[in-house]
């Protein structure tokens, strides 16, 4: 029995010790209850929020998600956004204010020494960077610019050593803030070869022997440099900016529908000299930066799914990219509806399939979100009363709660016809995983013909001139021509890789490569 139950007690510390889970609570003192935190992978290509919670009127949140990996993660929060370092299997807590979250916050718990670390090490950068003066060392040659960055280097690493011993962080969030220093000096030196360049007038610049093979130090531990940092594929793209924006423009000479991953992707399958990893983290950065939007026609979403079909070979990178690709473009034109589990206000259950035989618009909202009442509410009662005899409106609620969910149907709908819905659980309900709907996708309207398939992409306009075609050709009336009315335009950014925190020293941000027109 009592080697049973030691039996027992060693599984349950094996799978502690292999959860992903992550389980937050927190106050942000003074925070509205329509504001929101979410959470996404920072080192990802392609990554999307991974929780997304809300805060009651007392500034508290709780919630748990799956973190991929241990690492950083970006916090999102009233249109700021800073950085925190965390672990699968972890408990978080964390505070603050709501004029200064999440530039600065509080770490009790499991993540504590690892963020008290990191935190001290931010700030000491800050004040850094502040003294220094890179446009004057740019000034000098080579040799000597190449000395201030190993001081540089070596001041960071200083801090970084002193920091360990006084916050007793785990081996990781050290190994990503060195990385991170290293990272950063790269970028500077790729910016300084880049002036070097345009300024000398010599296209076969070279730079001294002494400058690359420091440059090559600071990248020995490439493949995992890749893997884990943006700022690391920032300094290789603008490395190969130079070649790629010769390539593109013999590439796209008498052509006008050549896409930037395609150019990207055959620039790249001439670079025998790269490896597939770092070709497939690029490639993933230059897709979701360039091709991957709301408004990408058809025929450049179909060329950029079989490049990632075909090109891509990371599994975890190709899954990423189809997933981002979904939440952007959603189903393909003709695909069944999907079912999802769906409750009226009276707790009865709702099946879109109700609707067979007549196309319905599905609209996706949330009451924490305040422009769909002041902006969409009004133009979407215009339009249901235009559409209404031809067409039926599902109205997909969103909020975290069923209570809420009753509250803001009859507060936002009263006298619009239409279904009132809810998706039980919000953003990590059934019908939101299953049509990929993301908070920054609020308000979102797609439209279903009369057999029940998909006729259109996500719009997050009512005003968008596609989504009124698509009206008229599904209830065969003819829309008024009026000026559209002001509307939630989808900012493309939210779709990309994880933001970026401001660090010092600073360096310049790297564009994506693309072709010069």
């Amino acid at each position: 029995m009592i080697k049973k139950y030691l039996l027992l007690f060693v599984i349950a510390i094996f799978a502690m010790s292999c959860s992903k889970k992550v389980e937050v609570k927190g106050k942000i003192a003074g925070s509205s209850p329509l504001e929101r935190i979410e959470f996404v992978e920072a080192s990802g290509v392609a990554t999307l929020p991974l929780a997304n919670f809300g805060i009651d009127k007392d500034g508290n949140f709780t919630g748990t998600f799956e973190a991929p990996k241990n690492g950083m993660y970006v916090m999102n929060y009233a249109g700021k956004q800073n950085l925190i370092f965390l672990k699968g299997g972890q408990k978080l807590n964390i505070s603050g204010n709501s004029a200064t979250f999440p530039n600065e916050y509080v770490v009790t718990g499991d993540a504590k020494n690892d963020n008290d670390f990191f935190q001290a090490c931010q700030k000491f950068l800050m004040s850094y960077g502040q003294g220094l003066n890179i446009q004057e060392l740019a000034t000098g040659d080579e040799a000597k610019y190449v000395k201030a960055m190993q001081k540089i280097e070596a001041d960071i690493n200083k801090n970084i050593d002193e920091n360990v011993n006084k916050y007793n962080p785990g081996k990781e969030v050290v190994e990503w803030k060195k990385t991170d220093a290293k990272t950063a000096i790269l970028n500077l030196m790729v910016n300084y070869e880049m002036t070097k360049k345009q300024t000398s007038g010599n296209p076969s610049f070279k730079l001294a022997k002494v400058f690359t093979d420091y440059e090559n130090k600071l990248q020995e531990n490439k493949d995992t440099m890749i893997k884990t940092s943006p700022f690391y594929r920032q300094y290789l793209l603008t490395k190969m900016s130079w070649d790629f924006q010769k390539f593109a423009q013999v590439k796209t000479q008498g052509k006008t529908d050549v896409t930037t991953s395609e150019l990207f992707n055959e620039f790249l399958k001439g670079k025998k000299e790269i490896s597939q990893t770092e070709k497939d983290y690029l490639l993933a950065f230059v897709m979701a930066q360039s091709d991957m939007h709301p408004q990408t026609p058809a025929a450049a979403t179909d060329k950029i799914k079989k490049i990632i079909e075909e090109d891509i070979k990371d599994a975890t990178i190709k899954a990423d990219l189809k997933k981002m690709q979904f939440a952007i473009n959603g189903f393909k034109v003709g695909d069944d509806a999907p079912e999802a589990s769906l409750v009226k206000e009276d707790g009865s259950a709702y099946k879109l399939s109700e609707n067979k035989g007549k196309p319905y618009m599905i609209v996706f909202y949330a009451s924490w979100n305040p422009y769909i009442k002041e902006g969409t509410v009004p133009v979407l009662k215009e339009v249901v009363n235009f559409y209404k005899s031809k067409m039926n409106f599902v109205f997909v609620n969103l909020d975290d709660t069923k209570e809420q969910f009753g509250k803001t149907s009859k507060a936002m709908f009263n006298g619009i016809t239409g279904t009132n819905v809810y998706g039980d659980g919000g953003l990590n309900s059934d019908i939101a995983k299953k049509y990929g709907i993301y908070g920054f996708k609020l308000p979102s309207f797609i439209i279903v013909d009369k057999n029940g398939k998909i006729a259109s992409r996500p719009f997050n306009n009512l005003g968008d001139q596609d989504l009124v075609t698509l009206l008229d050709k599904q209830t065969g009336l003819s829309a008024p021509k009026v000026a559209p009315q002001p509307q939630l335009q989808l900012d493309p950014s939210a779709f990309q890789q994880a933001p970026q925190v401001e660090e010092a020293p600073k360096t310049q941000e790297a564009p994506a490569p693309a072709p010069t027109k």
